[in-house]
């Protein structure tokens, strides 16, 4: 008689297959159109192009020591990827609603496959832009590279969390998706997309501040170029809110999953 052999695999093994499952299914879902992953790059870089020419009609090819074409390039993929990652993140559990019926798989581990994926595609855009703007022959130069990933990757764990967050609440109940969406539309203007804080009266910081986006876009900017001042933003303030965001979120979660999927 031919022998079975059980490979027993802790609960780490188990979810970091689970996790690799889920991600490998988001590659296949989020490429296959015929433009595939040049869109991630094409769609931000026209935008910025658009947006960098009319900035510079309005303060020129230099925006507070920052060529234009950067300052822009930082705001718009910046702002691009948090609502984006938010989006994805929150739509991947309800996606994947079916998968839950087994054990090994849970919401945590859909929202983390779709975090990581976009977070790749950002990434890859990013290296896009940077490889247009070599070619270009615009300067490519990152005085803290350390501070402009920290503000990056800080910015994507934010988004993620809040995805986990709006994705546990849409199970309840579903017109919570239109709440969100609500949310998510003004943040492309009040976050620095478009402007400096530089750009708007001290006295009206109290009104913008409160922004963590606001906070990693001027932060990123101001990592490329400390001439371009770190005014009114603290990092400090930034990673706070975040990993408020991040606990509350897992906190909530952890509370909630199970009745969430069973509705």
């Amino acid at each position: 008689m031919s022998s079975v052999i059980v490979i027993k695999r802790n609960t780490l093994e188990i979810w970091r297959d689970v996790i690799f499952a889920l991600f490998a299914r988001e590659i296949r879902t989020g490429f296959n159109d015929k433009l595939g992953l040049s869109w991630a790059v094409v769609n931000p870089v026209a935008f910025i192009f658009v947006l960098s020419y009319l900035r510079s009609l309005i303060a020129g090819s230099d925006t507070h020591s920052l060529e234009t074409f950067t300052f822009m390039a930082i705001g718009i993929l910046f702002i691009q990827s948090f609502l984006q990652t938010l989006t994805k993140s929150a739509l991947s559990i309800k996606r994947n609603k079916a998968l839950f019926a087994f054990r090994q798989v849970q919401p945590i581990s859909a929202v983390i496959a779709s975090s990581i994926f976009e977070f790749l595609v950002k990434v890859i855009s990013l290296l896009g832009i940077v490889v247009i703007m070599f070619f270009f022959g615009i300067e490519v130069y990152i005085n803290d590279a350390l501070l402009f990933i920290a503000c990056f990757t800080f910015l994507l764990i934010l988004a993620s969390s809040l995805g986990l967050l709006f994705g546990v609440a849409e199970l309840f109940i579903s017109e919570i998706s239109k709440v969100r969406e609500l949310f998510s539309r003004p943040l492309f203007f009040i976050s620095g997309t478009f402007f400096s804080l530089q750009d708007i009266p001290t006295e009206y910081w109290m009104y913008l501040t409160w922004n963590p986006i606001l906070h990693a876009i001027e932060l990123a900017r101001y990592s490329v170029s400390t001439q371009y001042g770190d005014y009114g933003v603290s990092f400090g303030f930034f990673s706070g809110a975040m990993l408020i965001v991040l606990f509350s979120s897992i906190s909530v979660y952890f509370v909630f999953w199970k009745q969430a999927i069973s509705r």
